[in-house]
């Protein structure tokens, strides 16, 4: 049986950095509500406000639970929690809701989830170990990861559970081994077989959510559905579906997702679903090395929903070591972006050392036309 593990994601301080906040009442807490609690301000109406408590970020009890896959692509964490937050916006507005980590679930109780099925345990979402090591005739682990996270109304001074939102990591590829320390194995999973274990343990969520006592009936429910990409692969997984339950605990319909992420420059195998946006990544890419050749690399993950361009996130390698020259280069980075770069998405671009070390970040939201930059300098 595989070990269970913890991943625990850093907490951005840019959430609680330059932000104001407001009181709330100090009466008691429910289970339904929370009070004597503090919420950070926001910068940007389309960020959520998140919960502060006793002065700290509250994190979630559970964050980032997930079964080790021993050499586990990071890509798919930050891809899974960041489009997780997304979704849940098509639901839960920024302008109506508040953020809060989750906080239902407690990491023994997501840990239990994610195992398998045994006497010991029969919470399990993933079926029993049948002592097969044939990768066609094993059970495999289907569900990798799971996440809660909460959405909050202010109501008479307390911040009030008006919304869920519930992440399942399902597994295309299953890693494992005969042996402890011996060679990894893969067993394929099936798509048509990895959307049937999912609904299956996206119902048994929404029950035991619903019969837990600390969801009300009438709490809307979303529950997101996510592949997870290879170990091998260079970017994220991507959501396939997901369903809204606004109370009760049937699952009535599915709505299907056409998100997918790729990486560019592409390769004989792949294109994009828009040649344009290669093209427009390929002409800034030969603008950017024409102009400062003591380049290691210009790659980008370009994410999509059908043919549409979602966003672009860029990396830079230099062989730069004074702060003058990458100084020039942000410069020069933020005109070339601006005039080659797709508009009307959000773009980021991160310059690295070849060290590692970040060396200056350029950002855009969806609406800007100019890019916001910054160089780390030595002090």
């Amino acid at each position: 049986m595989k070990k269970t593990g913890i991943l625990i994601g850093a907490v951005l301080a840019l959430l609680l950095a330059g932000c104001s906040s407001k009181s709330a009442n100090n009466s008691s807490s429910s289970k339904s509500s929370s009070s004597g609690y503090q919420i950070t301000g926001s910068s940007n109406s389309d960020q959520y406000q998140n919960v502060i408590s006793n002065g700290r970020y509250l994190t979630s009890k559970a964050r980032g639970v997930g079964i080790s896959q021993n050499s586990d692509n990071l890509l798919n964490l930050k891809s899974f929690e960041n489009g997780l937050t997304q979704l849940s916006k098509t639901k839960y507005s920024p302008k109506d809701y508040v953020f809060r980590e989750g906080q239902l679930l407690s990491s023994a109780t997501v840990e239990k989830w994610l195992d398998r099925q045994s006497k010991s345990n029969s919470l399990g979402l993933n079926p029993e170990d049948n002592g097969q090591t044939d990768p066609n005739k094993r059970n495999p682990i289907y569900v990798q990861q799971l996440e809660e996270q909460d959405y909050m109304k202010q109501e008479n001074g307390k911040l009030v559970l008006s919304g869920i939102t519930i992440g399942i990591g399902m597994n295309r590829k299953d890693y494992y081994q005969k042996e402890q320390y011996g060679a990894t194995f893969t067993t394929n999973i099936p798509q048509d077989k990895m959307i049937a274990e999912g609904r299956q343990a996206a119902v048994k969520v929404l029950q035991r959510l619903r019969s837990s006592g600390k969801v009300g009936n009438n709490v809307p429910i979303m529950i997101a559905m996510f592949q997870q990409a290879g170990n091998d692969s260079l970017v994220g997984g991507s959501f396939y579906s997901y369903t809204y339950v606004k109370s009760g605990s049937t699952i009535n319909s599915w709505q299907n997702l056409d998100t997918k992420s790729y990486v560019l420059p592409t390769t004989a195998n792949s294109s994009l679903p828009n040649d344009n946006d290669e093209t427009s990544f390929e002409s800034f890419k030969k603008q950017v090395q024409n102009f400062f050749p003591n380049l290691a690399g210009v790659t980008a993950q370009a994410e999509y929903n059908g043919k549409q361009l979602q966003g672009m996130h860029i990396n830079i390698t230099t062989q730069f070591y004074s702060e003058t020259e990458i100084t020039a280069f942000t410069q020069y980075l933020a005109t070339a972006a601006r005039n080659y770069l797709p508009s009307g998405i959000p773009i980021d671009i991160t310059v690295k050392g070849s060290d590692g070390d970040i060396q200056s970040f350029l950002a855009k939201t969806a609406k800007q036309s100019t890019y916001y930059t910054h160089v780390f300098g030595s002090y």
